[in-house]
């Protein structure tokens, strides 16, 4: 699915006057604003509900583009960019003079990304400058993967939504900081540590002086309805105690229903984690209209390939608990 050209041209021209405009990447929708001018990226924050002291990504259109946001590149970025640009990875570096605060929550350095999707990238050619773009959503809600998610949660609050149909990859972009001499995963996705590794060599864990990114906040992603991750060996269990006391259950699972019940809503997830975490965030928003009192999430195996799969549920399972201590300082989206 590709808009008009004329959509296209509208999208420009209400990012040239500072307005909100949301866009397909391959990993989730972006609620886009031009990246230089504070006033539009202001209005991401207000349309989100978002703290103004989180990072926002700055989508370019290659490497030579996010140079110019950028006040050094070390070699790690490049040789990254080279492997996995256009595509789900999101780079942070030094920020140059001209980064805009409003977009780095006043930090020394600026994450940057570009997207694989066409749509974006027809986006950022007809453009030509940087497009500042979180999920377009509501700030800690389940981030959305297809145009009509987006009108559900911002409505108004857009200008225009682009719909590019649905996003190929549906779990936001792996992010990496390359900043003092090392390569550090700040938050996973698609691009796993070890293809990372591959490139770079040694890959760090994020401490306490990794810079504020999307991503790692203890609970984000998460629907209104309770969410609770339940291992294979006691998800049955889980569901016949629930029905016996009365209550409705929602339940995302890798494997089959027991049984029917008019108060069961059984989801059988695909069994690979590509399919897998294209389908999540569709498939949860489903569950969380469904009026159920709980959802329960049969656990995804400990792999890498399911590293994401796996931080995003925990995170969404999270909602309702007392903060951790990176809640204040970081952010996801």
């Amino acid at each position: 699915m590709f808009p008009e050209p004329a959509r296209i041209e509208e999208a420009v021209r209400l990012l040239n006057a500072g307005e909100l405009v949301a866009f397909p990447t391959e990993t989730v929708y972006g609620l886009g604003a031009d990246a230089a001018n504070p006033t539009a990226v202001a209005r991401i924050f207000a349309a989100k509900g978002r703290p103004r002291s989180h990072p926002v990504i700055v989508h370019v259109s290659n490497f030579d583009a996010a140079r110019e946001w950028a006040g050094s590149v070390p070699d790690a970025a490049v040789r990254l960019a080279d492997a996995f640009w256009p595509g789900p990875l999101t780079i942070v570096l030094p920020r140059s003079a001209r980064v805009p605060d409003a977009v780095t929550g006043g930090q020394a350095s600026v994450a940057l990304r570009a997207p694989a999707h066409p749509v974006a990238r027809a986006l950022l050619a007809a453009f030509g400058r940087g497009i500042a773009a979180p999920s377009a959503n509501r700030y800690g809600r389940i981030s959305p993967t297809r145009a009509a998610d987006v009108r559900a949660e911002l409505g108004d609050r857009v200008a225009l939504v682009l719909d590019g149909g649905d996003c190929a990859v549906g779990l936001e972009s792996t992010i990496v900081a390359c900043l003092d001499g090392r390569v550090t995963l700040l938050r996973p996705g698609a691009v796993s540590r070890s293809q990372i590794a591959d490139v770079v060599g040694v890959v760090a864990d994020p401490d306490e002086t990794a810079p504020r990114a999307p991503g790692r906040l203890r609970s984000h992603y998460a629907p209104e309805t309770p969410l609770e991750i339940v291992d294979g060996a006691s998800l049955h269990r889980e569901v016949d105690q629930a029905l016996v006391s009365g209550d409705r259950v929602a339940v995302l699972a890798r494997s089959d229903s027991p049984a029917a019940s008019e108060r069961l809503l059984w989801r059988r997830m695909p069994a690979g984690p590509v399919a897998y975490g294209r389908a999540l965030y569709a498939v949860l928003r489903e569950l969380d209209a469904a009026g159920a009192g709980r959802i329960l999430v049969e656990a995804v195996p400990a792999e890498e390939s399911w590293a994401a799969i796996a931080d995003r549920l925990a995170r969404a399972a999270a909602r309702g608990l007392p903060a951790a201590a990176d809640d204040a300082v970081i952010d996801a989206t």
